[in-house]
């Protein structure tokens, strides 16, 4: 016990603390130590009761404000309560025992207050045990009658508010019958507590409010009575009549949702008294409600509305009781009452509201022509003195357009014409109003499907006079710029639109509700065109909604529709216009690959099968551009781009593999047609097509066997042409990759030996390296093919022969002097087979060489290439003779001026 006295004492005064702000965890340690005190015995230490006194004073200091919590309030005073109870003496004072029930009480109706009803009750009852032991005090006493008299009256106007609050306690645990014990308890102390009447009834009244809110009628019913009751109980402390009033209309109230047939007479008893006791416009409508469902006879149900017109209630009020009457299907009653409402309201400048609510009724009975009179008379009335308040005549607009929409639905244009027109007539001329605009546009739309136009011109010449920035207002001067075929004017109206669909735009009667109303818009305008057969206006509008739109589908169905416009108009054969087609072509599948790529609201299959629809546009055009590598190029590239966005298969990468390949071919053949010196951007291009390429193909070929596939060469070419026009060392690499290829065929190196010195490539060592291998391979073939053998001589020699002074080598001359041999030895196996002119250049390139010798005075070698040059004349055939002639002296004649030059040498040294 003691170390409880320490710690409530320490967390008290931690508790005090003046810059202590996180009051919750001293809070819930006192609420800790102090639960389940009552089960211990009583220490009777003065400290404690300091702590309780002084816990209490200060919840009520930070009872002010939001400083502490209800809930922490109530902690508060529990535990303050609880330790004054645990330190209280063996026979306690009057004064400890008022202090008992002043923080017991206040403890209990505090817990109630944070919805805790159980720690209330513990607290309520030690209240009253505190107040009855003070009672037997009092009444023990024989002195000062008057004081103890007194004193017993404040006892019992405690034990009233304590009860009040157990029965409040009890109802909110649904323990009605204890509440009513309590409240009994109550009653019976009024004759001694008459003041406390008022507060008594509104208890009871608060109670059948509760109980109401849970459907609970009959204990409702109960308490709302004993509200009543108790209110009569003593006039001069009552609560007032028109809070009685209110009391037994929520009476009547819940008879009526009761069960209305069985309390029909008990809810109109209520009623009835209540507007006796005093009169109120809720009061005589609720009659109104309860005689109908009822089903009052029409004369009870008049006198009722009677009472009401004579209550002067508000106009609002009456209108509502129209609307009920016509909702029980009173039809004549209401619209009685409502032309008596009119009559009573005349002079009231809400007025306006009774007769458009006639008028409502009338179109929802179906009485159009009635309506339309009575319209034609508000019309009137509104220029004549009788204007309709701005709330009615929005309400008319509404009414009059809606019932325009349906007509127009049901493509009844004339009548809903004739509903928009009186709409107009209460619009002044010259109005600048975003709903004028509007209605002279849904004018206009029905002056179009009745085929005149000059009077839907005039509408929309309206509307873009009071509201050019709307859209809708574009969209209908669009629909008659496509009617007139004025491809200009509606060029100019799409553009207009897709510059306002970057701002928000409204519903127009229904028409659009999606967040998407421009694009809706846009999309049907290139549905007018098309309609009308105007294409060039439809993709325009097309156009305009794949750069304006959000919506990823709806992009892509646009750009679906415009590349099949494209391809409709390429069956034409004129390669101009063919060529011109694929440049618009083109950037619509670039834009559908970026929306395919980037888009977040299709699904996986979704996306796949957009991706794979336009890879295949993609691919057959780019077929169609043989005579153009460049569009052949960009379309192959965009193929490839889609298919990445396909789930990869053996078929897909095959066609990967060829988008690549091609794509790759096109950039090297842009490069040989280019006149451009700087190619390197094409050829750079080139490799990295080549590259990705190659990956493709290792993940083709890790799948199967491709035995005849002649990718590996093609890649390797394109690779050696594009490094070798790069001037990239690593060319060299390349034609080693190609040497090293399985049955490399000849025709493949003879081209890379091409490739190596077409401009602006220039590698003559790699090309007669290639040539070299070629010629072999050649003489290994069971039947040498001496028309290409002779073509690899020609070309080594070609390639090996010096051109100039600079260029005269002894290993040079070597190296042609074998190539020249192997030539001999080609001739020598099919003389008869061997190309004549092939002979005749040979022979004049050995001539030549040896005149270059002669004149360079390396007189032995130049004898020796002239010789050479000799033995081909054997082989020359048809051209031999005549030859023979001309060389044969030529050769004398060097050979004479060899020995003379011989003998001037040896005659010098």
């Amino acid at each position: 016990m003691e170390r409880l006295v320490s710690t409530v004492k320490c967390l008290t005064e931690h508790l005090l603390q003046k810059h202590l702000t996180d009051y919750e965890e001293v809070i819930q340690k006192l609420f800790s130590e102090v639960s389940g005190l009552e089960e211990f015995p009583k220490i009777s230490d003065p400290q404690l009761e300091e702590c309780a006194i002084q816990l209490w004073n200060w919840a009520v200091t930070k009872n002010v404000g939001t400083i502490i919590s209800k809930c922490q309030k109530a902690k508060v005073r529990h535990v303050a309560c609880s330790l004054l109870y645990c330190s209280e003496p063996e026979q306690p004072t009057e004064g400890v025992l008022r202090k008992q029930i002043l923080m017991a009480s206040k403890t209990g109706r505090t817990w109630l207050d944070c919805k805790n009803p159980q720690m209330a009750d513990y607290f309520l009852r030690l209240a009253v045990k505190s107040l009855e032991t003070l009672y037997s005090q009092l009444t023990s006493r024989g002195d000062g009658a008057a004081d103890i008299t007194a004193s017993k009256g404040d006892v019992e106007k405690d034990l009233l508010r304590i009860l009040s609050c157990q029965a409040e306690s009890a109802i909110s645990q649904g323990n009605n019958h204890e509440a009513v014990a309590h409240v009994q308890r109550c009653r019976d102390m009024l004759l001694r507590l008459p003041k406390d009447t008022a507060y008594l009834s509104l208890m009871c009244y608060n109670f059948g409010v509760d109980t109401y809110n849970v459907k609970k009628f009959e204990d409702s019913a109960f308490w709302l009575s004993q509200s009543y009751d108790i209110g009569k109980m003593n006039e001069k402390y009552a609560p007032g009549s028109e809070v009685q009033a209110k009391v037994l209309r929520l009476l009547a109230t819940v008879y009526l949702e009761w069960d209305c047939e069985r309390f029909q007479e008990k809810a109109l008893n209520a009623v009835s008294l209540a507007n006796k006791e005093y009169v109120s416009a809720s009061g005589l409508y609720l009659k109104i409600r309860i005689l109908l469902r009822c089903r009052a006879s029409d004369d009870h149900i008049r006198a009722g509305l009677n009472e009401m017109l004579e209550a002067k209630i508000s106009l609002e009020m009456c209108l509502s009781t129209v609307n009920i009457l016509m909702s029980a299907d009173r039809e004549v009653l209401a619209f009685e009452y409502l032309k008596r409402v009119c009559q009573h309201f005349e002079s009231s400048p809400d007025l306006g509201t009774a007769l458009v609510l006639h008028v409502e009724l009338l179109l929802q009975k179906g009485k159009e022509l009635l309506g339309k009179q009575k319209i034609d008379d508000i019309i009137t009335g509104h220029y004549t003195g009788k204007q309709l308040t701005p709330q009615a005549l929005t309400c008319l607009h509404v009414m009059l357009w809606d019932k325009a929409s349906k007509h127009f639905e049901a493509t009844d244009y004339s009548e809903a014409l004739q509903w928009y027109n009186y709409s107009l007539s209460f619009f002044k001329a010259g109005q600048m109003e975003p709903n004028y605009a509007k209605l002279q546009r849904n004018r206009a739309s029905c002056f179009l499907q009745l085929k005149q136009l000059e009077k839907a011109k005039e509408a929309i010449k309206e509307a873009e006079r009071c509201d050019p920035e709307s859209i809708f207002t574009q969209f209908s001067v669009y629909k008659i710029a496509v009617l007139e075929n004025n491809v200009e004017k509606a060029a100019d109206a799409v553009n207009a639109m897709g510059r306002l669909s970057k701002s928000p735009v409204g519903d127009e009667d229904g028409l659009l509700v999606s967040e998407n109303a421009a694009s809706n818009l846009l999309r049907l305008a290139a549905q007018i065109a098309l309609e009308n057969e105007q294409q060039e206006t439809a993709m325009k509008a097309l156009e305009s909604l794949c750069e304006n739109s959000k919506d990823e589908a709806q992009v892509l169905t646009a750009l679906r529709c415009l590349v099949r416009l494209v391809l409709s108009t390429m069956e034409q054969p004129s390669d101009e216009m063919r060529n011109v087609n694929m440049d618009v072509l083109l950037p619509y599948l670039k834009m559908a690959q970026r929306k395919v790529s980037h888009q977040t609201c299709l699904t996986a299959e979704q996306q796949t099968e957009e991706a794979n629809w336009f890879r295949k546009i993609a691919w057959n055009s780019a077929l169609q551009c043989e005579s153009c590598p460049d569009r052949m190029r960009d379309f192959f590239v965009l193929s490839y781009q889609l298919s990445q966005l396909c789930p990869p298969d053996r078929t897909l990468l095959m066609g990967q593999k060829t988008c690549l390949l091609m794509a790759a071919a096109a950039c090297l053949e842009l490069c040989r047609k280019s006149l451009l010196t700087d190619q390197t951007e094409e050829l750079t291009q080139a490799l990295e097509h080549i590259q990705t390429c190659w990956e493709v193909w290792k993940t083709l070929k890790a799948s199967g066997n491709f035995p005849t596939d002649p990718t590996d060469t093609l890649l390797l070419l394109y690779e050696f042409e594009a490094r070798a026009k790069l001037n990239d060392p690593k060319v060299e690499t390349v034609l080693e990759s190609v040497l090293d290829l399985e049955n490399v065929e000849t025709k493949v190196l003879e081209t890379i030996a091409a490739l190596a010195m077409e401009p602006p490539a220039h590698f003559p060592l790699l090309s007669k390296k290639a040539l070299r291998v070629a010629l072999s391979l050649h003489k290994k073939q069971p039947q040498a093919d001496l028309d290409r053998c002779s073509m690899c001589v020609h070309s080594l020699i070609k390639l090996s022969l010096p051109s100039g002074v600079s260029e005269v080598e002894a290993h040079v001359l070597e190296e042609v002097w074998d190539y020249y041999e192997e030539a001999l030895s080609i001739i020598a196996a099919a003389p008869d087979d061997f190309p004549e002119m092939e002979t005749l250049w040979l022979l004049t390139r050995a001539w030549n060489t040896g005149i270059l010798l002669y004149s360079l005075a390396q007189y032995p070698e130049a004898e020796k290439w002239c010789g050479l040059a000799m033995s081909f004349i054997r082989h020359l055939g048809s051209l031999q003779e005549s030859y023979e002639t001309q060389m044969s002296g030529l050769y004398s004649e060097i050979l004479d001026r060899l020995d003379k030059a011989k003998k001037n040498i040896i005659m010098e040294e």
